[in-house]
C-alpha cells in the first residue's frame, strides 16, 4: 500500500536541501537515509534520502543527485510516497495509521449514526477527523482521548462521546427554537385560563 508521508517544500540555501511538510507520524522510519521514495509527479522520483537533519524545528531532506538550489527548488510541491504494508501496527497500541481508519463508521456512545472518516487532517495542535454524514455534509470530529473514546478496527467503527454542539449544533438550535416556541405558547395558555377564571369570578 501507498502511503503519502511528506510534501517538499521550498529549498534550504544552495547544496540542494529542501524543507519538507511531514505527513507521517514515523518520520524517522519513513524519512530516513537511505529510504527510497515514490512521488508525485511521479516524472521527479524515485527519490532516495542521502540526508536529513532538524533545523529551526523543520525538517531537512538532501536527495541523491540533486546538489544545487536549482535542482532542490525544481521539486518543490512534491509528494513524497512510501510503502507500507497494510498490516502493518504502529508500535503503540493507542496510534493508527491514517489508512486504517479511513472509512470507518462514526457513531456516538448511545449508537447513533454520524458518518463515515473521508479524510484525516493533521494539524499541528491535533488531527482531526473529516466525517461525511449521511446527508452530505461534513463534521470536524477532533481525534482527542475525550472525544473519540474507542477505535474499533475488527467492527470497522470510531466511537465518540462529543460535547454538546460538536456534531448536532444545527439540531439543537432547532430544538432551542421549539422549545422558546412551546414555552411561548404555555405562557399563552396560562394566561387565557387566568383571563378565563377571572371571567368566571365575576359571573354571578
Amino acid at each position: 500500500m501507498q502511503l503519502v508521508v511528506a510534501r517538499i517544500g521550498r529549498a534550504h540555501g544552495i547544496k540542494g536541501e529542501v524543507t519538507v511538510e511531514v505527513r507521517t507520524d514515523e518520520p524517522e522510519l519513513r524519512l530516513g537515509p537511505g529510504a527510497v521514495l515514490a512521488t508525485d509527479p511521479a516524472s521527479t522520483g524515485p527519490l532516495t534520502i542521502e540526508t536529513g537533519r532538524v533545523h529551526s524545528g523543520r525538517l531537512l531532506l538532501r536527495f541523491e543527485g540533486v546538489r544545487d538550489r536549482t535542482a532542490a527548488e525544481a521539486l518543490r510541491n512534491t509528494l513524497l510516497i512510501a510503502e507500507v504494508d497494510p498490516t502493518e501496527l504502529p508500535e503503540e497500541d493507542d496510534e493508527y495509521y491514517d489508512h486504517q481508519l479511513m472509512d470507518l463508521d462514526v457513531v456516538t456512545k448511545d449508537g447513533l449514526e454520524v458518518g463515515r472518516i473521508t479524510e484525516i487532517s493533521h494539524l499541528p495542535s491535533q488531527d482531526l477527523f473529516i466525517v461525511e454524514r449521511p446527508d452530505g455534509s461534513e463534521v470536524m470530529i477532533p481525534f482527542v482521548e475525550s472525544i473519540v473514546v474507542e477505535i474499533d478496527l475488527e467492527e470497522q467503527r470510531a466511537v465518540i462521546d462529543p460535547p454538546p454542539g460538536l456534531i448536532d449544533d444545527r439540531a439543537e438550535i432547532a430544538s432551542s427554537r421549539d422549545a422558546d416556541a412551546d414555552a411561548e405558547a404555555d405562557t399563552d395558555a396560562e394566561a387565557d385560563t387566568d383571563v378565563d377564571a377571572g371571567a368566571d369570578g365575576d359571573r354571578p
